[in-house]
């Protein structure tokens, strides 16, 4: 696919503060290096464009698959075409931790269940609030 097809790739990038992170965890302020920000910029493109190759071959596998998402087994299949194999396995381990937190992941609580109060509960203060409201507007006419 080109550039073209995802409608040119000039609003794609990556944040520049997490790269930044990401390359001062790797360059540590004792090692005497810098990294300019010219350079910080190329490393953002790059990644993007990597980023882009993949998804668009693993999209590619996918389809010819018959499938409409896209699954970790067409990124793995996509790394390994494009010769990047070597990175397989370390994708795939990440993508089970993943996996595995989410299922651990405790489950988000709705406004009810975080309310505390029990659904007749809240009914009931739900009338009385119609109630409230239909009687100011009943004095305002």
């Amino acid at each position: 696919m080109s550039d073209r097809e995802f409608g040119g790739n000039d609003d794609l990038s990556l944040p520049k503060a997490t790269v930044q992170k990401i390359i001062t965890e790797i360059l540590p302020g004792t090692s005497g290096l810098t990294f300019a920000r010219d350079a910080r910029d190329l490393l953002i493109e790059c990644c993007v464009e990597f980023i882009t190759l993949i998804s668009s071959e693993a999209n590619d596998i996918a389809e010819k698959d018959a499938k409409k998402t896209i699954a970790c087994e067409h990124v793995a299949t996509a790394l390994t075409d494009l010769g990047f194999g070597d990175y397989v396995q370390e994708v795939m381990d990440v993508a089970n931790d993943h996996k595995e937190q989410l299922k651990t992941r405790e489950k988000k609580q709705s406004k009810m269940e975080q309310s505390g109060l029990s659904e007749e509960e809240l009914l009931r203060q739900q009338q009385e609030l119609f109630q409230s409201a239909n009687a100011k507007y009943n004095q305002g006419s």
